[in-house]
Order: C-alpha cells, then sequence, then structure tokens
C-alpha cells in the first residue's frame, strides 16, 4: 500500500495530522466495540457482570480494559488538540505531541499494550475476526504509526521542549486562564518552599514541618472545594487537580497532605447531619482538623468487605477495637474517618459503618496519647512526609452523635462515594510526579556530557524524553477529563479509574527513564531522582491497585454496554 504518497509531511511534522486523528479514532472506537462483544459472555441476560466470570478470564477483561484505556486517552489527546486549535494555541510543541501520541499508542494497540512490565496484551487473543483485527491497516492508522512517532519527531519535541524550561508547563494544558493562574501560583510555592527541601525531608524520614502546613492553609489548600458556607473556597475538583499536581511535582508528600481532609470533607457534605457538618468542615479547611483516613487492615488489602474492627454499642457510646494498617499522618491527626463492623452478624459491606472519631494530635515523644490507641510506624521506601502507622484499637471510645449520618450499615457506600474524588486526585499526584521525573531527566541530559557530546544529543535519550512528555500529556488530559465530569456532577467513577490507572503507570515509567537518563548517579541518594523513583512506585498500589482498577474499568464498561 503506497500510501505516503497521499501525506503532506516535512521531515518531522505531519501537516495533515489531526485529519489523520480525527479519521483514527472512529476506526479504534470500533475495535473497542468489537472487543467488548467478544465479551459478551460474561454478561447475563439482564446485562449483570460478577466478579467470578470477570475473574474467570481476568487477564483478557483487564486487557480490554487498557486497550478503552488507551481508546480514551487518545479520544483526549485529539480533543485536547482541537481545543488548542479553535483558540489559536496550537503551537509545534503541541503538534508534535499529537502526532507522536498517536503514532505510538496506536502502535502498540496494533502490537501489544503493556498491562504491567511481564504482561502484555494483543488483539488476537480476543475472539475477534480477521475483518475486525485488518481494520488497523487503514490508511490513517498506518500512516499515524509509521510516521507520527518518527526518530526526527522526538529530536523535534525535545528541542521545543528545552526552549520551554522554566515555564510552569512545557507545552499548553488546554485549561482557562483561571485555573492556570492557580498553577502559576502553586507552581512557584513549590519552587520557592518545597524542592530546596523535599529530598532532606525524605531521606531524614521527617514530618512535613507545621510551617508548611500553616502556609497552605493560608492559600486555601485544605478547603479547597469545601462549600464557602463551610469555611471553603468553593473551587471545583479540576482546580483541585492542579493544586494536587503542582505541590505534587514538588514532593508527593506536600501533594498529598490534603487528600485526607478532601475524604473527610466529601464524606461529611455527602453523608454527615447538619451538626456534623457545622462541627467539622471549618475545622477541615482551615487546616484546625487534619483528618485520617482509617480503613485498611491487616490482611484485607482492597477487600473493605472483610473488615474485622469492631464498634460496639454499649450505654449510648460506641467501643472500637481492631487493628488497622496503612494509616498515613495518623499521629499527627485531629480526627479519623474509620470504618468498623457494626453488626458483626451481616457478613460483607452491610454490617460496616463510618464513624467520625476525634483523637488528640500526637508528638515525636508521646505519638498517640489517647488511651485505647496504640500505633507503631512502617518504615517506607518513599512518600513519606506524613508517615504510615499500624493502629491497635482496645475499646476506644467513640460518642453514638460521631456515627456518620446517624445511619449504621451505610459505611461502605459512604466511602465508595468518595472514591471518584480520591483517584482522580491520586491520577494528578501522579501527573506531578511524572512531570518532575522529566524536569530532572531534562536538566541532566542538557548538562551532563559523555563522549564530548551532550546527553540530550543521543536518540534514546531524547527519544525517552519526548516520549515522556507525551504520556505527562496524555495523563493530564485524561485526569482533567474526570474532574470535568465530576465538575459536572456526572458519574465518573469509570473516567476516574481510567486517569488513575495510566497516570500511575506513566509516573512509574517517568521515574524510571529518568533514573536511566542519570546513569549510576541516578542510583545514589544523594539524588533526587532517587527519591521520585521510590514516590512514583506506590502510585500503581494506593487508591486501588492497578489490578483492582482494571477490574472495576472491566465491570463498569461490561455493565455500560447492556444500559
Amino acid at each position: 500500500m503506497n500510501h505516503q504518497t497521499e501525506i503532506v509531511t516535512n521531515e518531522y511534522n505531519l501537516q495533515n495530522c489531526l485529519k489523520l486523528c480525527r479519521e483514527a479514532i472512529p476506526i479504534i472506537d470500533t475495535i473497542l466495540f468489537e472487543v467488548k462483544n467478544s465479551l459478551k459472555s460474561l454478561c447475563d441476560e439482564q446485562g449483570g457482570v460478577n466478579n467470578a466470570s470477570i475473574e474467570k478470564e481476568q487477564f483478557l477483561t483487564h486487557g480490554f480494559a487498557w486497550l478503552a484505556t488507551y481508546v480514551e486517552g487518545l479520544n483526549q489527546l485529539l480533543s485536547w488538540a482541537e481545543n488548542l486549535e479553535n483558540n489559536d494555541k496550537f503551537s509545534l510543541t503541541e503538534k508534535l505531541i499529537l502526532q507522536i501520541g498517536f503514532g505510538e499508542y496506536l502502535a502498540q494497540i496494533k502490537g501489544g499494550i503493556q498491562m504491567s512490565q511481564s504482561e502484555v496484551i494483543r488483539l488476537d487473543q480476543f475472539n475477534l475476526s480477521k475483518e475486525s483485527i485488518m481494520m488497523l491497516d487503514r490508511v490513517p492508522i498506518i500512516t499515524l504509526i509509521s510516521m507520527g512517532n518518527s526518530d526526527l519527531a522526538r529530536k523535534k519535541l525535545v528541542n521545543c521542549l528545552i526552549k520551554n524550561v522554566g515555564l510552569p508547563t512545557h507545552c499548553q494544558s488546554g485549561l482557562n486562564d483561571e485555573h492556570e493562574a492557580i498553577r502559576d501560583l502553586f507552581y512557584r510555592f513549590s519552587k520557592e518552599k518545597i524542592l530546596p527541601n523535599a529530598h532532606d525531608w525524605h531521606l531524614n524520614n521527617e514530618l512535613i514541618p507545621t510551617q508548611i502546613i500553616e502556609e497552605l492553609s493560608e492559600l486555601g489548600v485544605f478547603g479547597l472545594t469545601i462549600p464557602e458556607a463551610f469555611g471553603g473556597l468553593g473551587m471545583t475538583k479540576t482546580a483541585m487537580c492542579v493544586v494536587s499536581e503542582e505541590l505534587s511535582r514538588g514532593y508527593i508528600g506536600v501533594g498529598s497532605l490534603a487528600t485526607r481532609s478532601e475524604i473527610a470533607a466529601e464524606l461529611i457534605l455527602r453523608a454527615g447531619t447538619k451538626k456534623q457538618k457545622n462541627l467539622w468542615l471549618k475545622k477541615i479547611a482551615t487546616a484546625e482538623c487534619l483528618p485520617a483516613a482509617v480503613f485498611t487492615e491487616p490482611n484485607v488489602g482492597s477487600d473493605l468487605g472483610s473488615i474485622r474492627t469492631r464498634a460496639n454499642l454499649e450505654g449510648g457510646n460506641y467501643y472500637i477495637s481492631g487493628s488497622k494498617t496503612w494509616i498515613t499522618h495518623a499521629s499527627r491527626a485531629d480526627m479519623m474517618t474509620l470504618l468498623a463492623r457494626t453488626d458483626p452478624d451481616k457478613k460483607g459491606h452491610t454490617g460496616l459503618s463510618m464513624f467520625l472519631v476525634s483523637k488528640t494530635r500526637g508528638t515525636e515523644t508521646n505519638p498517640f496519647p489517647n488511651a485505647g490507641l496504640k500505633g507503631s510506624e512502617i518504615e517506607v521506601l518513599g512518600y513519606r512526609g506524613m508517615k504510615e502507622y499500624e493502629l491497635s484499637f482496645d475499646n476506644y471510645k467513640v460518642g453514638q452523635n460521631d456515627l456518620l449520618g446517624q445511619k449504621t450499615g451505610q459505611g461502605f457506600k459512604q466511602l465508595m462515594e468518595t472514591f471518584e474524588t480520591a483517584r482522580i486526585q491520586t491520577a494528578a499526584r501522579a501527573v506531578g510526579v511524572a512531570q518532575r521525573a522529566l524536569d530532572l531527566a531534562l536538566k541532566y541530559a542538557t548538562d551532563r556530557e559523555q563522549f564530548g557530546t551532550p546527553l540530550i544529543t543521543f536518540p534514546r535519550i531524547y527519544g525517552k524524553l519526548a516520549n515522556m512528555a507525551v504520556e505527562v500529556v496524555i495523563s493530564r488530559q485524561l485526569t482533567y477529563f474526570s474532574s470535568h465530569e465530576k465538575d459536572s456532577d456526572r458519574r465518573c467513577d469509570l473516567q476516574a479509574g481510567i486517569a488513575k490507572m495510566l497516570s500511575a503507570r506513566v509516573a512509574w515509567a517517568a521515574a524510571d527513564s529518568s533514573l536511566q537518563i542519570h546513569g549510576g548517579n541516578g542510583f545514589a541518594l544523594e539524588y533526587e531522582i532517587s527519591r521520585i523513583l521510590c514516590d512514583a512506585r506506590i502510585l500503581n498500589i494506593f487508591e486501588g491497585a492497578s489490578e483492582i482498577q482494571a477490574q472495576v474499568i472491566a465491570r463498569r464498561l461490561l455493565e455500560r454496554s447492556h444500559n
């Protein structure tokens, strides 16, 4: 097929790339639809899907989730490009990102998508017709694959990125001026207050200083999305993403400080009584109250339905007993959103209730001063600055009024309603970590010479940098798309899951590539990239491990096919 004669190009830039991308989208949308149909045996006649049937074909269903993630990623990348073109902001940098992104992701859809370092899903593993697979041989797809992600395109993109070093972003984000003003504010805060100190905090396993918390509070970080009526700023989830991204770009610990505040506030706003809202929300918004999320237990992990921590009602109070683990910022917290079993006779999720549990803020010498509560620190590779703990409750007294919404048996449902926001914010944190990995790699590759030549001139160095930059943009746009859906009050667990799953992988890949560019120096503790690698690794695990995330995405997509 001599299709290249139909394409107007120069040495690095597909001049009609937008047209090719628009033509490619319906083709991959159709492929995704055909893959979904190949899995229809997992659904019953009413469209129901159970985990057992998905798990029986786990490799295929998770592969389906990854395919859907790639397709949505390309859809959002194209929407980003069209938005920039419509606003006369579509410069060469963005054009190159678009064509490299489409070229690479289409090539992976056609040849195999890497679900993890050791697992690749290929289209011929699904029960697809030969005609369906051959759709990927059509001119727009083949042209983008063969010419989009060329060596010269990657080299030119990196030259463009170097010119934009020092700016908040290396390319246009597609957000409005208000959100970009927020980005600029927190980019500067991060650069001045966080980056000079973050690596020492990490190496010394120090808590983030209270002065930083106080300054973030003054900037409204802890009450960013809490309504003004309760002392917050009443801003959007998209604003939350921008703030989380830029703070995490400085240090994921700082970018995560407000995560528990966001979870607690959303729980209370959605399910709390009027008294609970008046008692807690203003304190959370001003950081007078730092919450901790106390859900996970030893030997339970993602299976929250197996929680054993009990809350027994006696004489007008609940008494909590049991163990919790991986509790972030537990010592310095003033309140715990705690999930416990109030009805031991009910199995699974139905016997669980959520509590708003007061506690005394700990100190270095006495981290857990309350009677009935003990804690021990879990030493971790990264994600430091708040510290992780295993907690033990022994008849810890909680008032009956501290039951969220004054309703028992609703705890799991209440928690699930916050997972959209939690996963959107985690995606934003991952984007920030990936962006910092790219920042460091660009600087090191520019400054460092080998054999008398700057590292950045070597094809496998600028190739890594270009691919990192492209994937940062794709994951960022997926994150913003999910936050826009949330801001529009639409169900977005699917979009949030897709954004979180891809962004977490992108952060790890970017950190790994950046460390590789640093060579042996990257393995030295004194270099910041060693911390970035450790911090990036956790993103594939918390707020739903990538395997759990793929399960959720596949289930939602299969259910949607019958709606």
